[in-house]
């Protein structure tokens, strides 16, 4: 859920479950209703409470906004983006054939196969300089690095030498996305942003 709604929503479930409680539980936020259905908020960012209500800072935690790396990488295209927020602040999209899969057999098959192996290490080796470049001027102003795509080419990615500074960063979820065009890029806030909650009601407990 974006966390612009997040306030307007939970008024939505007092009107329909009654009055709740809360409680933290690390990272996580327990909303329990007065028909006894369950709410857990996990934001995208972490948070820590403070002064204020826990449900306060919670949602001010999750509206507040940081700065953010995002990785995705496919077997033939990779984007690397840094955002403020929901704003893209730096970004680079690229991409390099990766030969298809063949039918034919033999010595054939072995052959296209070592050059499609050739050919994603070179995939992995510009996606890593492409990260690194786009990344590195911005380490020390991120607060997560967030990663889409192929996750054994994302993981291929970040173990490299040349991101031990941006690997540490990497936080859940895993964005769920197509081809890392530019358009996916800028629709990945949608994801990285979001309030994770998990809802159960009464009857779902039976």
């Amino acid at each position: 859920m974006a966390p612009e709604r997040l306030g307007a929503w939970l008024d939505g479930v007092a009107d329909r479950h009654g009055a709740f409680d809360v409680t933290v539980e690390g990272e996580l936020l327990r909303v329990t209703c007065a028909d006894s259905t369950t709410l857990e908020l996990r934001a995208p960012f972490g948070w820590e409470p403070g002064a204020a209500s826990p449900l306060t800072a919670f949602t001010v935690a999750a509206r507040a906004p940081r700065r953010a790396g995002v990785l995705l990488v496919r077997r033939g295209r990779w984007a690397v983006g840094v955002f403020d927020g929901a704003d893209l602040v730096v970004s680079k999209v690229d991409a390099r054939q990766v030969q298809g899969r063949t039918a034919a057999g033999g010595w054939s098959q072995q052959r296209y196969a070592r050059r499609r192996g050739h050919q994603t290490d070179a995939v992995v080796e510009h996606a890593v300089e492409t990260a690194a470049r786009v990344l590195g001027p911005h380490l020390d102003g991120l607060a997560a690095l967030f990663a889409g795509g192929d996750r054994l080419l994302v993981d291929t990615v970040l173990g490299d030498r040349a991101l031990t500074g941006a690997a540490p960063l990497r936080r859940e979820p895993f964005l769920d996305v197509g081809e890392p065009t530019k358009v996916v890029l800028l629709a990945t806030p949608g994801q990285f942003r979001a309030v994770r909650v998990h809802l159960v009601e009464p009857h779902e407990r039976r």
